[in-house]
């Protein structure tokens, strides 16, 4: 594996120099303070990869450019499927072979606890559906949103609505809403339900054709100039706020592909959303979709026992499987004789972490530890296969060259 961290650019608190020190190298990045829709500059590009070269790391993934909520309604709007080519062109131009993106509505990754204390000391992210419930319920007052929660849930929503203080529905209501980091974009309560209300009509279907309908329009673009478009499955993988979710299982990703077989149509295997499902199987997945894979998030998420609820685990421990993904990847590397971009995602708060400022999931320590665990399972792993990583991987021959999977 190609060992990347992310950086979300020259405001980042973790520095460069740090995420060189930690052992990666390169960064997946992305240009943040461009609004949704518009192009990225050719010129902007290249300083950003001036900056990057200049600390000894490489950048070859863009995480994310995103998809305007227009497309995702549905309206192929000229203008934004010329500006998404437009930075498609720009970015081949300056190196980049791997492009980002996900088909969420609205809402990119979602937590409703950013520092949910560890046994250890550290700290997590944490998704808790009666949390979710509470905002929805008693917070946004979405109309038909009892529907969508058992009775126990929406019991549990209103006791929790009623003991918290104001500061704490107004923490809540910023969590879940105000964009957590690399998140496309930010809503207070008001604006945030006018903006599910724009999606009235579109259901899962409809926004699976949507998807096929955006891939079609720029899977061309991408053939032409040699990137490959990697979908970020959805997080948390279920309908959230009655906006339906349609990258959440392998039979998802089954139907995505026989869509739009073009080899441009690429997958971000992240196992901390795939893995929040128990019928997601992690390993086998990797193995059924491993030629559309082009880039990798590797954390692990601890199920709990109430519905719909989760953490983040360490990387090595929770329920993602992670020994089996890791020996799924190095197979998966040896057979394809290429080298796949991974980054350790949502790392706990640990240590001096705890003391310092750092983006939420996006710590440096906590990253660290992630990426030191994952870089020596899979040395150790590849020693067991008799295969050195060395010998394990070759520079990665664009993914775009190979068959597609139907």
């Amino acid at each position: 594996m190609i060992q990347t961290m992310r950086w979300f650019g020259p405001a980042d608190p973790v520095s460069l120099f740090h995420i060189r020190q930690a052992g990666a190298t390169e960064v997946v990045t992305a240009l943040h303070d461009i609004p949704n829709g518009q192009v990225w500059p050719r010129a902007a590009i290249a300083e950003r990869r001036r900056m990057i070269e200049a600390a000894g790391l490489s950048w070859s993934v863009v995480e994310s450019l995103p998809v305007h909520d227009t497309i995702k309604r549905g309206d192929l709007n000229p203008a934004l499927i010329q500006a998404y080519g437009d930075s498609l062109r720009h970015l081949a131009a300056e190196g980049v072979r791997t492009v980002t993106y996900n088909f969420m509505p609205l809402l990119d990754w979602t937590r409703t606890d950013l520092d949910w204390p560890l046994p250890d000391g550290a700290t997590a992210l944490r998704f808790e559906w009666a949390a979710v419930a509470a905002y929805d319920l008693h917070i946004l007052r979405r109309p038909g949103a009892e529907a969508d929660y058992s009775p126990a849930v929406r019991h549990a929503a209103a006791e929790r609505f009623a003991a918290m203080t104001a500061q704490e529905r107004h923490r809540l209501e910023r969590t879940i809403i105000a964009g957590l980091p690399g998140s496309e974009e930010s809503f207070d309560s008001a604006a945030f339900l006018r903006a599910i209300q724009s999606y009235a009509g579109v259901d899962a279907d409809q926004l699976r054709a949507n998807h096929v309908a955006f891939l079609n329009a720029v899977c061309p673009i991408a053939e032409e100039v040699g990137i490959t478009l990697v979908v970020h499955p959805d997080d948390p993988p279920f309908p959230l706020f009655g906006l339906p979710r349609v990258v959440s299982t392998a039979d998802d990703l089954d139907r995505l592909y026989a869509a739009v077989p073009s080899p441009a149509n690429g997958l971000c295997f992240c196992t901390g959303s795939f893995g929040v499902r128990a019928d997601n199987d992690l390993p086998a997945m990797i193995r059924r979709f491993g030629e559309r894979i082009d880039f990798l998030h590797l954390r692990s998420v601890a199920w709990e026992a109430e519905e719909r609820c989760f953490h983040e685990a360490a990387h090595l421990g929770g329920d993602a499987r992670m020994i089996e993904v890791v020996q799924a990847v190095v197979e998966l590397s040896r057979v394809q004789r290429r080298a796949i971009p991974m980054r350790p995602d949502h790392g706990h708060r640990m240590m001096d972490d705890l003391h310092r400022e750092a983006n939420p999931g996006y710590s440096l320590l906590g990253r660290m530890r992630g990426l030191a665990e994952l870089r020596g399972l899979e040395q150790g792993i590849a020693h067991m296969l008799d295969l050195s990583p060395e010998r394990a991987v070759t520079q990665a021959p664009h993914a775009a060259a190979q068959e597609p999977v139907a």
